[in-house]
Formats: structure tokens, sequence, C-alpha cells
């Protein structure tokens, strides 16, 4: 089933007010040697630390469960604030909430920062208690896979057998699917969004783009940074290559055209003169102040790996075994990850006869649509959760 919605400004959707208010980011560590956690790679890792937010309450039989898994820039805090003087909210407040999509007046939303991550997860910035120095270049090479596998231990830990969703956009979109396919027996419904079975050609060069833009800056020093000066220039040519592809030529024209920042005519000179120029460099830079370059390298290799048709023979070998029934919401604009890849995930569920609805929203805002046309995505969402809970209630 195709559903095509209007541009989400001329959208009249009515929801609902409510905030997850302050929120705890808490922390679980498992693995510890000398068991540790066996990776895809046949390396092992421990102690691993997962930080994590959780919001609503847990129902008594621990049915209405939901996983959100974030993309490759996120991190653990979802909605709400973690203290009052908080300036942004979770990086899907909108969703996330009293009413909203996720109604935590219904539902226990659970969010992770993956591992690899840098907010809190055990990553290439964490200290290895082997040497009592971070990691660096020495933690070891991670799959999606490996990150589905660390979510699925914080779930044994909150005592949850049985999740009613997993939900992620982009990579996260990535996790729900193997999600599915690795657990199929805890997912009974799975929601991935702007997402793909596997990187193409062009995907995995942008990140090796931005991934040579890292250790090509002199500060990156062999990912021996920590406490000096930091790969900067690098880290932001990397997030401004990247945030290219999550916008389409629509929503960039729109936004800046060829407009000049301060002047009315060309200075004929080699500085940043477009507005388009400077919003590239804001955008680099505030994500120097927030991210881990290493981090970077780890989790755009992670999802150079992803590809369920390769490692199965095919999509629709991949997917025989799963008992979820999906959602898969793709995008118009979506150039990153077009909407024949989420086509090739439906196709192959209807192979097999799985149950999947599937849904194209008209967007101008290309990849990064799953984050801003959250009025469109609610609708879609919050009636399908509900058909999902109620149909699971009556088994």
């Amino acid at each position: 089933m195709t559903v095509n919605f209007g541009d989400s400004r001329r959208m009249t959707v009515t929801l609902e007010k409510g905030s997850v208010g302050i929120v705890e980011t808490k922390y679980f560590t498992f693995a510890h040697p000398p068991d540790g956690l066996n990776l895809e790679s046949g390396k092992t890792i421990g102690p691993i630390t997962v930080a994590y937010e959780t919001y609503g309450r847990l129902a008594p039989k621990k049915d209405n469960v939901i996983l959100i898994v974030h993309a490759l820039s996120g991190e653990a805090h979802v909605a709400g604030k973690n203290s009052p003087d908080d300036k942004k909210l979770g990086w899907w407040d909108e969703m996330v909430g009293p009413g909203r999509a996720f109604d935590t007046t219904k539902y226990f939303v659970v969010c992770s920062n993956c591992l690899g991550g840098c907010k809190g997860t055990t990553g290439p910035s964490s200290v290895n208690p082997a040497t009592e120095r971070p990691y660096g270049m020495s933690f070891p090479v991670i799959t999606i896979e490996d990150m589905v596998r660390v979510q699925a231990a914080l779930v044994d830990h909150l005592g949850i057998e049985r999740l009613l969703t997993v939900v992620g956009g982009s990579m996260g979109g990535m996790q729900a699917l193997q999600w599915a396919v690795s657990f199929p027996n805890r997912v009974r419904s799975v929601i991935p969004i702007a997402s793909t079975p596997r990187l193409t050609a062009q995907g995995i060069a942008f990140n090796a783009v931005g991934r040579n833009a890292i250790v090509s800056d002199p500060n990156w020093n062999g990912g021996d940074y920590y406490g000096k000066d930091v790969p900067a220039k690098g880290l932001s040519i990397a997030r401004m290559v990247g945030h290219i592809t999550y916008l389409s030529d629509e929503s960039m024209h729109a936004k800046f055209g060829r407009e000049l920042r301060n002047a009315d005519d060309y200075k004929y000179e080699l500085e940043a003169e477009f507005e388009v120029e400077s919003y590239l460099n804001h955008q680099g830079e505030s994500f120097v102040r927030r991210f881990d370059a290493n981090s970077y390298l780890y989790i755009t290799k992670a999802m150079d790996y992803f590809d369920l048709a390769g490692k199965y023979g095919s999509l629709t070998n991949a997917f025989k075994d799963v008992l979820a029934r999906f959602l898969v919401i793709a995008y118009s604009t979506d150039w990153l990850y077009p909407t024949y890849q989420s086509k090739e995930i439906v196709q192959a569920l209807m192979n097999l006869n799985k149950e999947v609805t599937f849904c194209e929203i008209q967007s101008r805002h290309g990849h990064d649509a799953f984050l801003l046309e959250w009025e469109a995505l609610t609708r879609i969402i919050r009636s399908y959760l509900a058909e999902v809970y109620n149909d699971h209630s009556d088994e």
C-alpha cells in the first residue's frame, strides 16, 4: 500500500501537546572480562557500557515496549531535556511524549546510544580498562549486527522478552531490519524509515570521503588525539559532505538558492560568499563540538558493511524466518536511500507472504525528512502502532 502526503507545511494535523519533561540518562554495563562480547569480526570486547533513556511506564505484562534506534549522529536522548537548563530537546522530541506518535501514556519507550558511539556507550573515546587510556584505533571494527546484539543485552537487562516494535530512521532503520532477522521471536513489528537493506556504491563512496577527510587531518594523529587538539577540520568536512546527502536539490534551492551572505555582488575572492557555504560551515563546526571523529570512522564503516542480501544470499533468504510485521516508510526526494531500496524490502517480504505496509511520503526535504516531516509520520505511525498493540492484546 502506498500512501502519499503533501508538503507538511500545508497539512492541518492536530497533535496533542505533551512533553516527557526532564529525563535521566542511565547506564548499563555488561560483558565483563574474561567473557566479553564476541563481535562479528571475530574480535572480543568488554566490558561494554550502554547509555540509555526510558520514557513512559512499563506495562505489567511488559508488552508495550518500543525500542527507538538512532541514526549515525544520534544518541540515547531522543526526547525531553536532561536538565532544566538544556537549550535543545531530544533529537526526535516531536515524536515521543503524551499523545504523540510514540505515546508515553500508552507505551514504554527505550532508546540507547549505539556501540561505537560517543554519547555514553562504549566506543573509541572510551577508556580501555586494560591500558587505562582511550581505545582510539585499538577499538575493534564493529557492525550493525554487533550494535543490535548490544541492544538485545540491554533489553534483557530491563527484563523485556519481546518488543512491540523497533523503529529507526536511516542507520536506525538498518538496525531495525537487523533486529527482525537476528531476533525473530523478540519483535512484533518493525518500522524502518528512510533506510536501506544495504549501502550502494555511492553511499559507501560518500562515507569514504568523510573518513579520508578525518584521517588526513594532521591532528588525527593515528586516532590518538584525546587530550590534544582534535581533528576538527577533517571531521567538519566529513559532516559537510554527509549533510549534503541528507538534503535534496529542491530543499537546498528553497532554503539558499544562490543567495550571497553579506554583499550584493561577487567579491571575486576565494572566501565563502554564498549562504549555502556559510550553512555547511556552521553544520561542520557545530558537529565537531558534539561528536567524536573516531566514532564517525567506526560507525560509517559499520554502515558500509551492512548488506542483508549479500550476507544471506538474497533479501528473501534474509527475511524467511522473520515473524514481525513491517511498516516501511520512504520519502520521495531521498536520494541517499531512495524509495526503490525500500521497495526491495517490501518485495522480499511479499515474496514470503509476510505482513508488510509501505508508505512513500511526498516531501521536498530529502533524507532528512524523517526528522522534519513529523506531522505526516505521526499520522502513519500512531494508527499503525495502535493496530499492532490491539492485535497482540487479543493473542
